[in-house]
């Protein structure tokens, strides 16, 4: 263990889980690893959660924001999807101990979603890659040598596939459904310009505490204040 630490291997690869949320995460190899900053994304999902709600996480990796979600708020009706397959099978053993386990989908975003979700989703989470092409060789080796480029490239802006998301969002976003993405703080502006573009309100969310930034949007007809908790 100590020379895979040395080589740069991910110290929650090697053990084989992460802590989030209070929770502890299965991670196995090659699997992106949950950053505390992300628990920004599950904080505001706890605050603007209806009863009963249609969750969906896009990206999930590990499933860490659907886990800690859904053992944390009531009757929740989970989904998730990745686009790799060892994601998938590290997210549907993370859920499989849930009362009501949820679903994986292995597939792009919302291409692998069930139609009958269309319109119905009350929380839509989205950890999705947003590191710029050119800045992936200046992280971490922990980060760029052993987790998969498709979970940490965001394209020239780092931006490519949060547009994708926020494109497809109002189609499966319930009336006063809410997405809820991490960015960073010099990407929150052109994410909420993007998501306007589509007809979603958004503002930025951030914790200092977590070196967090966090965008959440919603249709544009509904207040983020119709909801318990009003998202603040």
């Amino acid at each position: 263990m100590v020379r895979q630490r040395v080589r740069g291997l991910p110290l929650e690869q090697i053990l084989g889980w992460a802590e989030f949320g209070g929770f502890r995460i299965a991670i196995e190899p090659g699997v992106f690893v949950p950053r505390r900053r992300t628990e920004l994304i599950l904080r505001q999902a706890q605050i603007v959660a209806p009863p009963r709600p249609v969750v969906v996480e896009l990206c999930c990796g590990s499933a860490a924001l659907a886990l800690a979600l859904a053992s944390t708020l009531r009757d929740v009706e989970l989904y998730a999807t990745d686009i790799d397959p060892v994601a998938v099978r590290c997210a549907r053993r993370n859920l499989a101990g849930l009362a009501e386990p949820g679903e994986v989908f292995e597939g792009d975003l919302y291409e692998p979603l069930p139609q009958f979700l269309a319109g119905r989703v009350d929380l839509l989470l989205a950890n999705a890659p947003y590191v710029p092409t050119d800045s992936i060789e200046l992280m971490p080796p922990e980060a760029r040598l052993y987790e998969p480029r498709m979970a940490l490239d965001g394209g020239s802006d780092g931006l490519d596939t949060l547009r994708r998301i926020i494109t497809g969002a109002r189609r499966w976003l319930a009336p006063n459904g809410r997405l809820l993405m991490e960015t960073s703080p010099s990407q929150a502006p052109a994410s909420v310009a993007a998501c306007k573009r589509q007809g979603l309100k958004a503002r930025i969310v951030t914790s200092d505490e977590l070196d967090a930034t966090v965008v959440l949007a919603w249709p544009a007809g509904d207040s983020p204040d119709n909801q318990a908790g009003g998202g603040h």
